[in-house]
């Protein structure tokens, strides 16, 4: 047997459903699995030999699939179907294009329309094994399934049911206390039924360092943005400080120009004047002396002495002296040995 029978076998994937008032009579429903093969069988076949003739029909569209007759060769539209002796079709690779009503007939040896029946086929997607997931910051469970058709969730915590849904997808919060320890999750549709099972690991410490880290990030950025903005701040008023100093510098730098420039202009006597060279006096001829001339007086011959001082070399300046003239000291000098003489 292989894996698609035994799928049948175990999860009654052929499933012949007698109804009532939703269907008329004699109509039955038979599940198949999404990309396997399923058998339609005829429920109250009759066991003689009666039976010459068996026919299948899509019933929508009244297109003939398949027909089988003894002593002949069996027909069938494509080898997506096939007639077993017992009436049975086989459609191989069901797809969703496969669901739909079909139709058997059957005739005895005289062509006598002996039985009819309809089936309606309908194609489910087996589902796939549950994922179960929990976060304990916000205490919350996830059950997901990832393929199925027509499931059914419920979620068990500690071996108590707390969610059902028809979705592929369910979720569930639990309180603070106590913490959970064991989940369990069961996934099933008409054909298969899945089960995962996980344990939880939360605990208060887990809680509290996360947490903890999540306010130790938040606190790290707001100082990262503190220190930030003192040193914009203190680089900010540097600038201006540094700007202002300057502009002084460049205030008392003027101030100090204009000062310079105006002040020969207000102090007197700064202009230049050259001293006076005083010429020294004819030297004293015999002639004077031989006429019997008197010599000056002693104040005379000091002015005279006084004015025969030697001139300053030449090529040599005088410094020019800004301000009043300082005072001369007066020295007595000695006299002339030629006026001693004539004294």
């Amino acid at each position: 047997m292989n894996l698609p029978c035994k799928i049948l076998a175990s999860f009654l994937l052929i499933c012949n459903i007698p109804t009532k008032g939703a269907f008329p009579a004699k109509v039955e429903i038979t599940c198949g699995i999404l990309d396997h093969d399923v058998n339609l069988t005829i429920s109250d076949f009759p066991m003689n030999d009666s039976i010459d003739d068996i026919r299948w029909y899509i019933a929508q569209t009244k297109t003939k699939i398949g027909q089988f007759r003894k002593g002949k060769d069996i027909y069938q539209l494509n080898e997506t179907y096939h007639i077993f002796s017992d009436g049975t079709l086989q459609i191989k690779n069901l797809t969703r294009n496969s669901n739909g009503t079909y139709q058997v007939m059957l005739f005895d040896i005289h062509g006598k329309n002996v039985l009819e029946r309809t089936i309606d086929l309908r194609i489910l997607e087996m589902v796939s094994k549950p994922v179960i997931s929990w976060k304990c910051i916000n205490r919350t469970l996830t059950c997901e399934v990832m393929n199925g058709s027509d499931t059914e969730l419920k979620l068990y915590l500690n071996n108590k049911p707390v969610n059902t849904s028809h979705q592929n997808i369910i979720t569930h919060e639990w309180p603070n206390y106590p913490n959970p320890s064991f989940s369990c999750c069961v996934a099933k549709n008409e054909v298969l039924e899945e089960t995962c099972v996980a344990n939880i690991s939360c605990t208060e410490n887990g809680l509290n360092i996360s947490l903890i880290i999540s306010i130790t990030g938040g606190g790290i950025i707001l100082i990262i943005f503190v220190a930030l903005l003192i040193f914009c701040i203190s680089k900010k008023r540097k600038q201006s400080t540094r700007r202002n100093d300057e502009e002084l510098e460049i205030r008392a730098h003027r101030v100090t120009t204009e000062e310079r420039v105006r002040k020969p202009h207000q102090i007197p006597g700064s202009t230049s004047q050259k001293p006076a060279v005083s010429q020294p006096p004819p030297p004293p001829s015999h002639r004077s002396q031989a006429r019997g001339h008197r010599p000056p007086p002693p104040g005379h011959r000091v002015q005279h002495q006084q004015q025969k001082r030697p001139p300053p070399p030449s090529g040599t300046q005088v410094h020019q002296q800004k301000g009043p003239p300082l005072p001369r000291p007066r020295v007595q000098q000695k006299p002339l040995p030629g006026a001693a003489e004539n004294s």
